[in-house]
């Protein structure tokens, strides 16, 4: 397998998607300091922050632009307007992931409409630390982001949590995660696991696992840096007796026997089919 650096490929006309550290600086990637040096400007987020990383880590005064959620379509124009004309950028936002819960993606649509060819340097991004260290199921996962902040939009993206088979990521503010720990309680029930990860890869980092309410009353008082939620999903209730002998009635009413009914039934509900014959073959037996 053949290994190309950056240097391989930094000439050519490209957009460079670059993660940043989220707290610690040694997780910058090797790849990613050489891109950052080498493209012909760096467009980011915030040009104070990104110029103070860039003179931590050596890399020294490089053209910066800035392309953040206020400017973001007058400044993606510029950028994509300068790839096209042969220039190599990259992008980076204030820690992470350009893209994920931050500007970015917006740039990623115009560079591909115009046909620039774009490449990434992965790295740090919070939601995936903290889903990876916070023990819940991670085979099937949804990243919400932050919620609406009030009124039936966040009821409705509440309720849709509440539900959701999945495990959910949420980003939220040290002043509000208290309150936001409190409605999910209410929202999900109180027993729903969760895990509070805060301030990843810092020096004051905490990963925090619990029930949502007993995280709602662990985080009353607002802590101090960055948050990330990480909700564990939902566990459907078994059906009951009745539950079951209720879809039964309706199968064998079609006609079917109480074999094919039981296997109907067991396949709708998710249950084990040597719960769901006794029963069908009982209602079947009191319908004669």
């Amino acid at each position: 397998m053949t290994d190309r650096s950056a240097a391989d490929t930094a000439e050519q006309p490209r957009l460079w998607l670059v993660a940043t550290p989220i707290g610690n600086l040694a997780d910058i990637a090797p790849r990613a300091v050489q891109v950052l040096r080498e493209v012909s400007f760096v467009a980011c987020e915030d040009t104070r922050r990104t110029g103070l990383l860039l003179q931590r880590l050596g890399i020294g005064r490089r053209p910066l632009l800035a392309v953040h959620e206020h400017n973001e379509a007058a400044a993606c124009e510029q950028v994509v307007k300068r790839l096209v004309a042969g220039e190599t950028a990259a992008y980076v936002t204030d820690a992470g992931m350009p893209g994920i819960s931050d500007p970015g993606q917006r740039l990623v649509e115009s560079a591909a409409a115009a046909g620039v060819l774009i490449s990434v340097v992965p790295g740090p991004s919070a939601p995936i630390a903290a889903l990876a260290v916070s023990g819940l199921p991670t085979q099937r996962w949804i990243m919400e982001g932050f919620l609406p902040r009030s009124g039936e939009a966040r009821e409705a993206r509440m309720a849709e949590i509440a539900v959701s088979g999945h495990t959910v990521v949420l980003l939220e503010s040290p002043r509000r995660v208290g309150a936001t720990l409190a409605e999910l309680a209410q929202a999900c029930g109180g027993d729903r696991p969760a895990v509070v990860a805060r301030e990843l890869t810092k020096l004051h980092e905490e990963v925090c696992r619990g029930t949502l309410a007993e995280l709602a009353t662990r985080f009353g008082d607002p802590p101090k840096g960055e948050i990330v939620v990480v909700i564990g999903p939902a566990v459907s209730a078994a059906p009951s007796d009745d539950e079951i002998g209720a879809e039964l009635a309706n199968e064998l009413a079609a006609g079917v026997s109480a074999r094919d009914a039981a296997a109907a039934v067991a396949r709708k509900l998710g249950v084990g089919r040597n719960r769901v014959y006794p029963l069908a073959v009982a209602l079947a037996g009191a319908r004669d």
